[in-house]
């Protein structure tokens, strides 16, 4: 019984410090919130990707090559550089090539990268056309239902315009991340990479019977009968537990409709099972088109087409910095321990 006292005291101690840390994050978060209402909300960063490649090439040309090859490579890349334009104005009677636009979302429980990705979409459909293309980097263990649903919808929004979108996944698109990807036209994903989980998970400790033991009460006072179904502080119910349940189960279905709807070509009742696959694995069930790495999509697009990428970058105040920082050190650690919990394959 000692032994008890000294941990819920350890426990009192320790909550206090939190909630003191939240408290200075929070009046931080409040301050740099009432200056941002005088800042400009983000700015939009577009690099030519083309030209960079171009640059790299350059670089390494003139530390290897003499400078005979040099000039003569020089003068071959601008006859093949001329040829295509003329070519490109002979099937089109216009000089403009096809464009590539690159988005990047990397993604957290919260899919916090939904509001720059809502606006780089919006920036490239004011520009883009059918003739051109949208590849997303993605790379997401899932999260949200409602945060990834709503990235989900932002993609959807480019197959709405009849332009091209390919999603390129290098390392992770799991759960609301596989989500976000069967909206593409074409899936790539590097061999190693992790797709899959299609499934819906709800869980959390119950402390019930300690406080019960401790003679502490907890009180909830709600209207409605489902307001409050499982908690960590009350007693775990037959009838709450069936309606979570249920509730998990009608989220599952509208999962494996939308990946139905959206990548028609998956036997949807075998990859449903909430297991994950490597890319190679994933294309032998239809999951994905192809087995590549978004750098080799990049360099193979700039052989034809002029490829932009854009970030969208939102400024942050120095408390709100603060207070992500703490909240996504936590929201990591978290991951980490229920991923450590899961069988992983390991080598």
């Amino acid at each position: 019984m000692e032994y008890v006292i000294e941990y819920v005291v350890f426990l009192a101690k320790t909550a206090t410090i939190v909630i003191a840390v939240f408290a200075i994050l929070s009046m931080l978060v409040a301050a740099g919130q009432r200056n941002r209402r005088h800042l400009q909300r983000g700015s939009l960063h577009v690099t030519h990707v083309n030209k960079d490649l171009e640059s790299m090439q350059q670089g390494l040309q003139r530390s290897i090559l003499d400078k005979f090859s040099l000039k003569r490579f020089a003068k071959a890349e601008k006859k093949r550089l001329k040829d295509e334009e003329k070519k490109l104005k002979t099937d089109s009677g216009e000089s403009r090539r096809r464009r590539v636009y690159v988005l990047s979302f990397e993604g957290d429980m919260e899919a916090s990268g939904l509001e720059s990705l809502r606006q780089e979409v919006t920036a490239v459909l004011t520009m883009a056309e059918p003739q051109d293309e949208v590849m997303l980097r993605l790379e997401s263990p899932g999260g949200m239902v409602h945060a990834y649903g709503l990235a989900s919808s932002q993609l959807l929004r480019v197959r709405q315009r009849e332009i091209p979108l390919t999603i390129c996944v290098d390392k992770v698109a799991a759960s609301g991340g596989y989500m976000m990807a069967c909206v593409a036209d074409r899936i790539i994903a590097a061999p190693f990479a992790i797709l899959g989980s299609i499934g819906v998970l709800v869980q959390l400790p119950n402390i019930h019977r300690l406080l019960k033991k401790n003679d502490v009460d907890f009180e909830m006072i709600t209207a409605g009968e489902y307001k409050r179904t499982l908690t960590p502080f009350s007693e775990i119910t037959e009838k709450g537990r069936d309606k979570v349940k249920e509730e998990v189960e009608e989220m599952h279905g509208l999962f494996k409709q939308w990946v139905k709807q959206y990548r028609p070509v998956v036997d949807i009742d075998v990859i449903s099972t909430g297991e994950t696959w490597t890319g190679m694995q994933a294309q032998e069930r239809s999951m994905v088109d192809v087995i590549s790495t978004s750098d080799d999509y990049i360099v193979d697009a700039c052989k034809e087409s002029d490829v932009y990428e854009v970030n969208y970058e939102i400024r942050v105040p120095l408390g709100e910095k603060l207070g992500g920082a703490l909240h996504k050190a936590m929201d990591k650690t978290l991951l980490n321990w229920w991923q450590r919990l899961r069988e992983q394959r390991q080598f």
